[in-house]
């Protein structure tokens, strides 16, 4: 059924001019070698290996459609594994004025890459000169691949566990698949490793979402389409159809078949698994914790860094470490992978002291303990006393100030890491709904918000692109939101520390009720000194802006007063991971 209810619109071909469009974009079938030295364009890096080029090759799936893929390996007759890079972005498309654009956004010399990699993809520069292939393709209705392109579905699992098991029988392939990349990338490996292909032996999903509904389209119920139309209005270029994942949001705003076929069967994920988080990026990182918690993969690993997604995946010591992992299951070296925690994690501090790569079993770590700290709307402050006295505040929608906020201030070095989570006790007063944003921000020890840049490009630009927004590249704290109608929790998803609601039914508030709600912010990994202070704020407004630099902020469908009850019968509070010092 969920078939009938997706929408599509025309798409449009990939024209030569496009900034989409690379040196490799055009329809060339063929092979050819490209020798050490050779620099596809003088940004690039200089291959250091000759590299077999196999361009559009054509291959078939399941259902009669065919799509192209480019397959770069090393030269030489010698068998090798390979990985995939899925994703709707032109495999031809890493020497774009686009990819590079990107790149300089974020502070990265595309001197880094050779330009032959996908976007937010493995380099085949690195990698075939490390005894791999790579496999870039252009996935279904995407430039010249036929069939109409669908955004983050389960069709997608099925389209590439189909190409998974093309790419094993290849006379150059040792049989042995993994996949890799960032962000759409990441995403992708979860609806194919559900789909359980015999020769996917790993995959490396480095941030990604991992439900449509709950992180691009409906956040908290809210219909926030920022990033989701930037995703279908410039990506998905090819000749025929792409699914309107706008128009699907605006008919469906509430979970059904549709959005539940865009949740990956995380049960049915077994494979090896090598993940990489952020607590920084606001549209992966929810996404990518809870998959990682709800993968069934006996053998999985997870590595929480301190900055941006492409800087870390393209960092040369993060590269040895997954070179390492594949490795270990794709050429069946013993060397020690098996040894690496299940879970290294980072602590921010945000005055440029953060450490990283700290040694856990688990996530968060056993040493944790869930703690709440009450609001007390007459002092404003919060304690891990809940006050005796019944006290409420509120704001005025539109008025200024428009949020509400509580302060802790610490006596001694207090390390946070794992999930927070608000549990609130509201009412609105001339409305019958409220969309509700809240944010744990770090403080100095004078009160100043403390912020930090997750990657390289500190100049005047990248302060102008996220003093209102760009959060992905400016880290402000942990975030979340709910709309108040659909507070209704999913009891078998939901934990004590991370609650999930079902989406599934709207309740409007009446006059004078006060309700009780939760809302998961996202995972922290944070440190406060002594005299250092932590802020929460609830507002009726987007506190973080758009994710992305330049995408349109969400306006709240908000009106009337909102009440925040504190104390006594209506106790609300923050709930914290306090590591035990």
């Amino acid at each position: 059924m969920s078939d009938d209810q997706k929408v599509f619109m025309p798409s449009r071909p990939l024209e030569p001019g496009s900034d989409r469009y690379g040196v490799l974009s055009g329809f060339e079938p063929g092979t050819r070698t490209l020798e050490a030295g050779f620099q596809i364009a003088p940004p690039f890096l200089p291959l250091p290996v000759d590299i077999m080029l196999e361009k559009d090759v054509r291959v078939t799936l399941r259902d009669g459609v065919t799509i192209h893929v480019d397959v770069l390996r090393p030269a030489g007759t010698e068998k090798v594994p390979v990985i995939v890079a899925w994703s709707p972005y032109g495999k031809g498309q890493g020497t774009s004025t686009s990819v590079m654009g990107v790149f300089g956004l974020v502070g990265l010399d595309n001197g880094i890459v050779s330009g032959l990699e996908k976007f937010e993809g493995p380099d085949p520069a690195y990698w075939c000169a490390r005894g791999y292939a790579i496999c870039n393709p252009d996935i279904r209705g995407v430039v010249d691949s036929e069939g109409d392109s669908v955004l983050w579905d389960r069709q997608e699992g099925r389209d590439c566990h189909d190409l998974i098991e093309w790419l094993a029988v290849q006379d150059w392939c040792t049989g042995k698949v993994a996949m890799s990349g960032t962000s759409y990338l990441a995403v992708s490996q979860w609806f194919t490793a559900a789909e359980q292909p015999p020769h996917l032996a790993a995959i490396n999903p480095w941030e990604g979402v991992s439900d449509v509904y709950r992180d691009l389209v409906l956040r908290g119920g809210m219909p926030d389409h920022g990033f989701a139309q930037q995703l279908r209005d410039y990506s998905f270029w090819g000749k025929n159809q792409k699914e309107d994942i706008i128009a699907e949001a605006d008919r469906y705003p509430l979970m059904n078949e549709l959005w539940q076929n865009k949740i990956p069967e995380f049960d049915r994920i077994t494979v090896p698994a090598y993940v990489v988080a952020s607590y920084s990026n606001t549209l992966h990182t929810a996404g990518t914790f809870r998959a990682w918690r709800r993968i069934a993969s006996r053998d999985k690993w997870l590595r929480i860094h301190n900055t941006q997604e492409w800087p870390d995946y393209y960092d040369e010591e993060n590269r040895e470490d997954l070179r390492r992992f594949f490795d270990h299951y794709l050429k069946g070296e013993d060397n020690g992978w098996e040894q690496t925690p299940r879970v290294r994690y980072s602590v921010l501090d945000l005055e440029g002291g953060d450490t990283v790569d700290i040694v856990a079993d688990r996530f968060p770590p056993s040493d944790v303990t869930s703690t709440k700290y009450y609001l007390d709307g007459r002092t404003r402050t919060l304690d891990t006393t809940a006050p005796t006295t019944e006290t409420s505040v509120g704001y005025e929608v539109g008025s200024n100030p428009d949020l509400v906020s509580f302060i802790a201030r610490f006596d001694r070095e207090t390390v946070l890491v794992g999930y927070p989570k608000a549990h609130l006790r509201v009412e609105a007063q001339g409305s019958d709904d409220m969309d509700l944003f809240v944010l744990v921000q770090k403080l100095d020890a004078y009160g100043t918000p403390l912020q930090q840049f997750t990657s390289p490009n500190q100049s005047a630009m990248a302060h102008d692109v996220t003093e209102r927004g760009g959060s992905i590249l400016r880290y402000k704290g942990s975030d979340g939101r709910l709309r108040v109608s659909l507070r209704g929790l999913d009891a078998t998803l939901s934990t004590d520390d991370v609650p999930a609601h079902r989406f599934d039914r709207i309740e409007k508030l009446t006059p004078g009720e006060i309700v009780d709600i939760e809302i998961d912010l996202l995972p922290v990994g944070l440190v406060f000194y002594p005299g250092e202070q932590l802020r929460f704020v609830i507002s009726g407004r987007h506190l973080l802006g758009g994710m992305m630099p330049r995408l349109r902020d969400y306006t709240p469908a908000n009106s009337g007063r909102h009440v925040i009850h504190t104390g006594g019968q209506h106790a609300s509070y923050l709930q914290l991971p306090v590591q035990a010092r």
